[in-house]
């Protein structure tokens, strides 16, 4: 039997995971789906096309760089002594190093991709006929993108918010090289499963695990069934 400590040290893991994957997607949902759809929107100018297909590349990094690099260039970056984190400490302000603020950062740089394609396919989906008629009768872009241009990408939206969550619950690398593993604020269920292995508990490490498999089969089938009403949409 697991004793109540021991279960204690196991659900604060998941709370931290649950946490920093909803303000993660949360922040992608704010900040990153304006991004898509500029990316998404046609370019007059040669040189403007270039260049988003320059972010797009960036943007990507993520999904061909093993976590640990992109974990340890963001340590560099943050870190006190060089880019963003000497900025930070010159001005005072506390640094994001083995914090959740930390954890935050880096997943959102991480999980990045898995919002921004499926939202950015959705807007390239948008009939053309439909964004005419909304200049016509809509003059304020901002208006327009609220109450036309969201409503349209919100499969995408909701699919790409899914897929973003998902995949920070399984996060490791990234938040290993950022967070490290202090317990209640930066050790998330993919470290203390780790943890647990090496310390050659096994039932707890299974018990996680087994957790964590539940809650993705819960995301595949969301994912799945929000993937079966888009294709319907569009036929």
């Amino acid at each position: 039997m697991i004793d109540s400590s021991l279960m204690s040290d196991m659900l604060s893991p998941f709370w931290v995971s649950i946490k920093l994957a909803s303000i993660t997607t949360l922040c992608l949902l704010v900040f990153a789906t304006p991004v898509a759809y500029w990316l998404a929107k046609p370019s007059r100018k040669q040189s403007m096309a270039r260049f988003k297909v320059l972010i797009m590349g960036i943007i990507a990094m993520p999904l061909v760089l093993p976590p640990t690099v992109i974990g340890f260039y963001l340590l560099l970056l943050l870190s006190p002594s060089m880019g963003v984190g000497k900025w930070l400490a010159t001005y005072h302000i506390g640094s994001f190093i083995f914090t959740f603020e930390g954890l935050v950062i880096g997943s959102i740089v991480y999980s990045l991709p898995f919002y921004i394609q499926p939202v950015y396919a959705q807007f390239l989906r948008i009939p053309r006929n439909v964004m005419d008629v909304a200049h016509l009768l809509e003059p304020s872009a901002l208006k327009r993108f609220i109450r036309v241009v969201l409503p349209q990408a919100r499969t995408g939206i909701v699919l790409g918010s899914l897929i973003s969550f998902a995949h920070t619950i399984g996060e490791f690398g990234v938040v290993l090289m950022i967070g490290g593993s202090i317990s209640g604020e930066t050790k998330v269920v993919s470290i203390a499963i780790y943890e647990q292995v090496e310390a050659l508990n096994y039932e707890a490490a299974h018990m996680m695990s087994g957790i964590l498999i539940i809650i993705g089969i819960i995301m595949v089938v969301l994912i799945a069934s929000v993937s079966r009403m888009n294709q319907r949409s569009l036929r």
